[in-house]
Formats: structure tokens, sequence, C-alpha cells
């Protein structure tokens, strides 16, 4: 039989129960939709996933050195994705009492301005990057400031994890302090300059990043839409209609512009892996034109509870075709976690009476949210080929967790009451690109040793040696 694991110096196997989504629960229904594995196997190499499956079938083929982290009873599924979040925002997380436009003055773009100085970059993204992985999130988009520094900050902690990132500089010309503009000229050569340096360097990608409408001049908009041009398969990443004051500020800024949306139509900004943040108030006509063009609205529950922005209407989004994903959108979101962001995410579409049952959630943090940033056919499933970001799940990581799942009888409600009841704690480890990069307990980035050998596996088939025991 093949041998799964001949390159020992860069495979490893992680044994667990498995769960990968392959479709949306609510287009195919929950059965059609992924795969569990009791007893699961994922064997990796070099970073990407060789081989899943029963962990019987699979473990007599291992190569005898090829260590196999035993994280029996947790679950192991896709990292995380957050599609939508900001830098230099960690600090003003909890702000009170504003809306929008009146946060962003008062807290957010004052914050901002401190972006410039490398130390507090630097200081922000090895915060911001360890802490989502403490989440198990394993890629996010990520808006930095106005300042190229803030970018080189980003991608360089990013690099040096190994992590799947996209981030881009903010540009931004107009309505916010003056430390914080740039010029359309300026705007274009600082984003090409970080497109050129880190565009496509190792797992990293870079994201057009006009802030939005009411930040930016016609020409400025111009400027961007030709770096759009220049880069036709690249990210852009911005806000669309999350307040109803921005809106009318909107209307003032382009008297000219139909609604919102035609801004960005405008000026070639509405296309595939295009992501926009919020999309709570969209006409029927906006949301067509989103769906036609394949971009992404991303629905960010924490931060529009937090400013009483508006309930997302996730159900008018599907019936348009209209691409969806859902992000904590720190720092106007208060959570860092995926599963306190679905849990809000549930509250917000309830009253809308829609629904978020525990399958569709977990799919829209792996897969569902890959597919929403580009990316669905590399990470957000437990499949091979795919590159291997995964979270290592507890659901009994609480004392309250561990009461409310003796009376849970289903995977489905399994799913569902850690969405509810869950947070960082029920973290037990994350991997990049095969690399555990946290382990829970521990004070920071936790990159493999050299492996060693360990005791038998039990009734595993595997023989001596090889094995490691998974905390």
């Amino acid at each position: 039989m093949t041998n799964l694991s001949s390159d020992a110096g860069g495979t490893l196997a992680i044994r667990a129960r498995v769960l990968t989504y392959h479709a949306h629960p609510l287009g195919v229904g929950e059965g059609g939709s992924h795969r569990y594995i009791e007893d699961g196997l994922v064997v990796i190499s070099d970073g990407l996933i060789e081989a899943v499956g029963e962990a019987g079938a699979l473990l007599p083929d291992l190569a005898l050195d090829c260590p196999v982290a035993d994280y029996r009873p947790f679950l192991v599924t896709a990292g995380f994705v957050d599609p939508h979040l900001h830098l230099p925002q960690t600090q003003v997380v909890g702000s009170y009492g504003t809306e929008l436009m009146e946060w962003l003055q008062r807290y957010t773009f004052p914050e901002e301005t401190r972006y410039g100085d490398p130390a507090v970059a630097d200081a922000a993204s090895r915060f911001l990057l360890h802490e989502l992985l403490r989440n198990g999130t394993t890629t996010a988009v990520a808006f930095c400031t106005s300042h190229p520094q803030s970018v080189e900050s980003f991608f360089t902690e990013s690099q040096r994890i190994g992590l799947r990132m996209v981030a881009g500089k903010v540009m931004m010309d107009r309505n916010a302090p003056e430390a914080l503009l740039d010029t359309p000229r300026r705007g274009y050569d600082e984003s090409k300059a970080l497109i050129a340096r880190w565009h496509g360097n190792g797992r990293l990608a870079y994201a057009i990043s006009p802030r939005f409408a009411p930040t930016s001049t016609e020409a400025q908009l111009e400027a961007t839409q030709a770096l759009a041009a220049e880069y036709p398969a690249m990210h852009v990443q911005t806000h669309l209609c999350e307040n109803t004051g921005e809106i009318a500020f909107v209307a003032e800024l382009f008297p000219w512009s139909k609604d919102y949306t035609a801004v960005y139509e405008r000026y070639g900004l509405v296309r595939r892996k295009a992501l926009f943040g919020h999309c709570i108030h969209l006409s029927e006509r906006e949301r067509g034109a989103l769906a036609e063009a394949g971009a992404t609205a991303v629905f960010c529950p924490t931060s529009n509870l937090f400013l009483g922005s508006g309930l997302f209407d996730r159900d008018a989004a599907l019936e348009a075709g209209l691409r969806t994903g859902i992000a904590t959108d720190i720092g106007g979101g208060t959570s860092y976690s995926m599963l306190t962001t679905a849990a809000e995410g549930y509250k917000v579409l309830a009253l809308r009476r829609q629904t978020l049952p525990g399958h569709a959630a977990f799919y829209m943090l792996t897969a569902g949210n890959a597919d929403a940033i580009g990316y669905g056919d590399r990470i957000g499933q437990v499949a091979p080929g795919f590159e291997a970001d995964l979270v290592v799940l507890d659901t009994h990581a609480t004392p309250a967790l561990r009461r409310r799942m003796e009376r849970v009888e289903t995977l489905e409600e399994e799913l569902f009451v850690l969405m509810t009841m869950g947070d960082d704690r029920s973290i037990v480890s994350t991997y990049a690109a095969g690399r555990k990069v946290h382990a829970r307990g521990t004070g920071g980035i936790d990159l493999p040793p050299r492996a060693e050998p360990g005791p038998a596996l039990g009734a595993s088939g595997r023989g001596e040696g090889g094995s490691v025991q998974a905390p």
C-alpha cells in the first residue's frame, strides 16, 4: 500500500473527530453539506492535507516515524476565516456610546494616527495575530491604516508565523484628521509599492483598500480604479451601507449617484473578490448588482449591534444569490472569537425571523468564509489538497459547557451549543500550514519542536513509536 508519509521531515498526522463542509447546509440540506468522521485521521505533508479518513484505515499506512497528535475526543475543523477586521482598532474595542460616524471621529481616527510609528504597528500586529490564533482564526482580511508602515508590520508578523493573510493600506484623502490623509497620487504609489513587496509573498495577498466612499474624493476613487484595473484578480475591501447617516452623507458627497453601491460601480470596484463590509441597508437593486458581479457582502453582527447600525438581512442576500461572509469587525465588533460572532449572528437573524443552525454557522466560519474571500479552493476544508490550517475544538471546555453537553444528542446540537456558549477557552490548538501555532494554556506562539518518538497508540495498529499525545 502507498506510504502516506514518506517525507517525515514535513509530515504529521492528527487524530480526532473530524468535521468538514463542502456546501452550504441551507442550500443542500444538512446531510449533503459535510463529512464527519468519529475517529478520523488527517495526514499533513509539507503544509498540505494529504489524506483524510478513518483512523483505522489510514494508520497502518503511515511511516513509522510520522508523529501522530492524538486529540480524541476533541473535534478538528478547518481554521476559522475572518473576512473583515481592522488592525489599528484593538485598543478602541468597547468604546462607549456613539453611532458609526461619531465613533470614527471620536475614537478610531485618533487611534489610527499612532500607526506611522513602527513600534506601535509592530506591537499591534503581534497582538492581533496572536489573539486571532488563540481564537482559532487562521486567515483574516485586515484593514491597516493609511501609513505604509502598518502594512509592513502586519505582513512581516504574518509571514514570520506562516499565515495566509490578506491586508491593505487604507486610502483616504478627506473627512479625516490631516495626519491620516494621503492624496490620490500618494495613495496609488504607496499601494503599488506595497503590492510589489508583499502580494504573493509566501501566503500573503494584498487588498486594494479605499476605506469607504465618504473618505475618498472622486480623484482618489479614480486612482483606486486604476489600481483595480491593473490587478483584476486582487482583493478589494471597503464598507457599504452600514449606517443610515453614512448613506445620507454619501448621497450628499456623490449627488450624481443613484445609490451607495453605484459609487463603487462607477469606479470599477464591484467585482469578484470585492469584499463589502456590513451591507445592512442595501436596496434590492444593490443586492442584485453585487450578486451579478460576484462580490461579497460581509455580515458583522457584534459591530452592527454595538454601534446600533441595524440588522443584516441574510435571507435577502441568499435570495439574490449574493455571496455572504460573517466577520468580527474588530474594533467596532466586540469579540475576536468567531464562535461569539456566530452566536451574535444567530441573535441578529432571529430578530429578522431567520435561522442559523449549528451546521450552517460552522460552514460560514470555514468553507463559507473561504469562498466569500475567493479562497474556497485552498482553505476552509479538511480535505486532500487543501492547506493544513486547522483548529482543534473542545466542546466541553468549561463547567457550563460540560453540564449542557450532558443533554446533547446530535452533532448539530453539539455545534449549536458550542457556538452559543463557546469562546477562546474551547480552542485547544491552532495549526497553520501544518504547524502548531497556538496551544491552549501557553503564553504565545507554539512552533513545533522536532518530533520525538512517544508511546504506542494502543489499538491503533501503529505499533511502537512515532506518536505524541496531544494536550
